[in-house]
């Protein structure tokens, strides 16, 4: 097989796989209890490349300081997403370096297209409930993005010149700036609040010393003279395994079976999708696509794009004690190349999946909000009701979109609903309403056991 080929297959999307959500702390390595059938669950054996992609994933020893792998990130025992309920996780050599972001879930990853700027998918948009309104400020960058090597590389970037309405989507991170597992799996290995290498150098010489063997066995005798390739192949074993293990993209949460015809939502949840789909209440689904593609495959629960929502600051996050320094998603401060430097990116985060989002313990790329109700609220009221949203400042003026430079802020989306109400408008969703759709997003959990609510029913 070429190297070349060898480096597409994390994207391409095989039918009904994805990547399930992960949890920070220090994480077992037993799978996820997963009792569902028709076949989602069944394991086919690790290829050899994918089962030193799995040693790779739990081994410490691959970071500075010898206590964090990929699971302490991203636990398998909580679909791959944190633990623990802090904002940011803890890194560097002694787990004592904070974060700037909420730790993305990898759930459900395996299908994301690589960065581009260009025009919503026709596909896409015919799964939305209703074809999203793009936000004005949305533009075409005119260059790509240079690649410099495994552990540094920028999103090679594809446009249309001729495309009209144009967005940003795909990528991996809550930036976009890398385009597949394999270097989504290798950044965090010399970020200095993650696992904390030196450099590319003192990764490789690891590599070599602990997986030497094993590397030459499979990918050739030579590989270990060439530092980036070795690295890259690395890359490529853990890409293998998110994409071989079924723990990562099981879709068998309550929904699955729902649109299998294999389970029924309850009232409440069944109010909730409606509300979810409903293009002029909740209107979740024209970011978070929630029905069947037409070739069978189950939903991702997002749309890949980039959205600018203007969500208040954390003062959690140690980085906002700093009041000049601000997080603006495409533009920075990790991603580095043309596309952030355009102030109509400015920002603008990635539509994250809704899969196993009620086991998740913060929301949004700062973890500001804490539970699904106020994540609910927060969309509804943000625009209606903004005091109950924002702080206000010593004089008692509500300190609106306070997370985002006054620049910026043009780049919010107020055109889609249900943000597209005024000041003193009824909210899109009434409390009632909002506890409906957190009780449909609770279907989305996978692991789901139809006979136990058989049982239940028949009881």
């Amino acid at each position: 097989m070429s190297l070349t080929y060898r480096r597409l297959l994390p994207l391409l999307p095989l039918a009904g796989l994805s990547l399930a959500g992960a949890a920070v702390g220090m994480a077992s390595e037993s799978a996820i209890n997963v009792t569902a059938t028709d076949g989602y669950d069944d394991q086919a054996p690790l290829s050899a490349v994918a089962q030193l992609g799995k040693k790779l994933f739990f081994d410490p020893s691959l970071s500075g300081g010898g206590q964090m792998s990929c699971a302490t990130c991203h636990d398998p025992a909580n679909h791959y997403a944190p633990a623990n309920g802090l904002a940011v996780q803890l890194g560097g050599p002694h787990l004592d370096q904070p974060g700037i972001r909420a730790v993305p879930s990898l759930a459900y990853k395996m299908s994301t297209p690589s960065f581009s700027i260009g025009e919503e998918s026709a596909a896409d948009e015919a799964a939305e409930a209703s074809p999203m309104t793009e936000a004005s400020g949305v533009a075409l960058a005119n260059a790509p993005a240079a690649v410099t090597g495994p552990l540094t590389a920028q999103a090679v970037v594809k446009a249309d010149a001729a495309a009209t309405n144009l967005v940003p989507q795909g990528g991996m991170f809550w930036d976009g700036r890398v385009d597949s597992l394999e270097e989504q799996a290798l950044q965090p290995m010399i970020s200095p609040f993650e696992m904390a290498n030196a450099d590319a150098a003192t990764v490789y010489a690891k590599l070599k010393e602990g997986y030497g063997k094993e590397i030459s066995a499979l990918f050739g005798d030579n590989i270990l003279n060439d530092r980036d390739m070795t690295i890259s192949e690395i890359g490529f074993a853990l890409a293998r395994y998110q994409i071989e293990e079924n723990s990562f993209h099981p879709y068998t949460s309550k929904y699955d079976y729902y649109l299998r015809g294999k389970a029924v939502l309850t009232d409440e949840e069944a109010r909730g999708l409606k509300l979810f789909d409903d293009a002029n209440k909740g209107n979740c689904a024209s970011c978070h696509l929630d029905k069947m593609t037409g070739d069978g495959q189950m939903p991702n629960f997002t749309d890949f794009e980039f959205e600018a929502l203007g969500v208040p600051r954390n003062p959690a996050i140690p980085a906002n004690a700093d009041a000049h320094y601000y997080d603006t998603g495409i533009c920075g401060p990790l991603r580095n190349d043309t596309y952030s430097a355009q102030q109509q990116n400015c920002g603008l985060f990635k539509t994250p999946t809704l899969r196993n989002v009620a086991t998740r313990h913060v929301f949004f790329h700062n973890g500001v909000y804490r539970t699904l109700e106020d994540v609910t609220r927060f969309y509804v009221k943000r625009d209606t009701n903004p005091e109950e949203i924002y702080p206000r400042d010593a004089s008692g003026k509500v300190l609106k979109y306070d997370d985002l430079p006054a620049q910026y802020q043009p780049n919010i989306d107020v055109i889609d609903a249900p943000m597209n109400r005024k000041l003193g408008d009824a909210p899109a969703l009434t409390n009632a309403e909002i506890a409906d759709v957190v009780a449909f997003l609770k279907t989305l959990t996978d692991g789901y056991d139809p006979a136990k609510d058989n049982v239940k029913a028949a009881k």
